[in-house]
């Protein structure tokens, strides 16, 4: 029995490592049951996510009656934090403490972060929609506050969560286990839309309240089975005494090792592209298409899907050394098509070229994000790579963030005039603002594909890729 038993354990093994994504990111020192506990905490990043920026932001929007202007504003708070991830990462490496710990404060002081701001989210929402006692000015301090707390939170965990995911693993195996923790991200997301999906079937604000606050009480439980006894104590580290670099220092080093501007501005210009979209498409699908509450959820799911392939087919063509700028602009590419399938969506009733087109927006963001990530690594390389890898971060989170915003906003004005008859009998109807958000993307898109072009011939000039295995290692979104 011991020798079929060691047999078949070998065949899956094998088996594994040949068909399985991820499988060969166990290793002794952190085996497979230990990962998968630990990336709980993604699960739960990507159930916040789904419920910020695929649930609420519908239901603030139709259900509720709240400005568009006034809910991009209000999903856009949490990314307001995004860019203080490379600190969130600078300071966790150098954390002073007598207990040994360097990622565990950080990530618990996230969790409960998030869990203060789900736990009055749904009252203040309530508030905000002007059918409580108090006035609605209110409900959008309440909001802004939940959000502030949502995203600051969800930084803080995923950050110093990756950050911890690179101390546990041997440096071999490091990109490959945070790529696995990214990939469980979005099947947090996938998993919690459909979820979502079904609790939500028939909309209720008691049915509301009762989704956001288990959100909160489930993501407090991922998260205290994933850290549980996972970083061991280390003293020396966290010592007072011990030696710590000025972040003004690893700066300078950053600027020597020549980051590209072009790579930045490529990076904002397609990030904006990509993220305008980001609290539309659920009301778009409501309005224009008549989708229930939780087949608009159920749209994440779409969107979750295609971006899992696009990094599928990131690591199959880095992995084979593939140019990630051409990477990054066929994502672009793929993205232009997506936008102009949602457009298309409108005049042909189609639900189904709806969630094609919502599918490619995900496939071709990944690989967008793929691409550019890889770039960015290869600066890492010549210099600090938290803070060349932050950068990269900053640059998108602060792209999306802005995207959002102006994306609810032109909807908003656009639709005004509509209404108006400002724009004439032709451009009428609920579907012309979003129409016009969606062709702005479009344009981002071509103009992106303008920006990478010379990288790509740069790329090609400097040489071949070197083949190597594709990883998020140090992946800060």
């Amino acid at each position: 029995m011991s020798q079929m038993a060691a047999t078949l354990a070998k065949g899956w093994m094998r088996l594994g490592t040949r068909f399985l994504p991820f499988a060969d990111a166990a290793t002794k020192e952190l085996p497979l049951g230990r990962l998968l506990r630990l990336s709980l905490f993604q699960v739960s990043v990507g159930a916040s996510v789904v419920l910020l920026n695929g649930t609420l932001n519908r239901v603030m929007i139709v259900e509720l009656g709240v400005s568009t202007l006034l809910v991009s504003l209000m999903v856009s708070l949490p990314l307001v934090f995004a860019p203080f991830r490379v600190l969130i990462g600078f300071k966790s490496d150098n954390h002073r403490s007598v207990l040994g710990w360097r990622r565990v404060p950080y990530i618990w002081m996230g969790t409960l972060l998030q869990f203060g701001g789900f736990a009055i989210m749904p009252f203040a929402l309530l508030v905000l929609s002007g059918g409580g006692e108090y006035p609605a000015v209110y409900g959008q301090i309440g909001a802004a506050l939940a959000f502030l707390l949502v995203g600051a939170g969800m930084h803080t965990t995923q950050t110093a969560g990756l950050a911890l995911a690179t101390d546990l693993a041997p440096e071999e195996s490091r990109p490959r286990v945070v790529a696995f923790l990214y990939v469980m991200l979005l099947v947090g997301m996938t998993g919690s839309a459909l979820i979502f999906s079904e609790l939500l079937r028939n909309f209720s604000e008691l049915q509301l309240i009762q989704v956001i606050q288990g959100v909160a009480v489930t993501q407090l439980l991922l998260n205290i089975v994933a850290l549980w006894k996972q970083e061991a104590r280390n003293p020396a580290l966290t010592s007072a005494s011990r030696e710590r670099p000025q972040f003004n220092q690893s700066w300078a080093r950053f600027r020597a090792a020549g980051g590209s501007s072009r790579m930045l501005i490529a990076v904002a210009l397609g990030t904006a592209g990509f993220s305008m979209q980001d609290i539309l498409l659920e009301p778009y699908g409501a309005e224009v298409l008549r989708l229930s509450v939780g087949q608009t959820t159920a749209l994440t799911a779409f969107f979750a899907i295609g971006t899992l392939v696009g990094f599928g087919l990131a690591a199959r063509t880095l992995g084979r050394g593939g140019n990630p700028y051409r990477l990054a602009g066929f994502g672009a590419l793929i993205g232009i098509f997506a936008f102009a399938a949602v457009v298309l969506a409108a005049p042909a009733q189609s639900a189904t070229l709806f969630r094609v087109g919502t599918a490619l927006i995900g496939l071709g963001g990944g690989l967008f994000a793929a691409g550019t990530l890889t770039a960015a690594m290869a600066v890492a390389s010549e210099s600090d790579p938290g803070l060349a890898l932050g950068t990269w971060g900053a640059v998108q989170a602060t792209a999306a963030g802005g995207g959002i915003l102006l994306g609810g906003g032109i909807r908003d004005l656009v639709a005004s005039l509509a209404d108006s008859g400002a724009l004439g009998s032709v451009l009428s109807g609920p579907a012309i603002g979003y129409g016009f958000v969606y062709n702005i993307e479009i344009a981002l898109l071509f103009a992106t594909l303008v920006a990478v072009g010379p990288l790509v011939r740069t790329a090609r000039s400097a040489g071949a890729q070197p083949a190597t295995k594709f990883g998020l290692a140090e992946f800060p979104g």
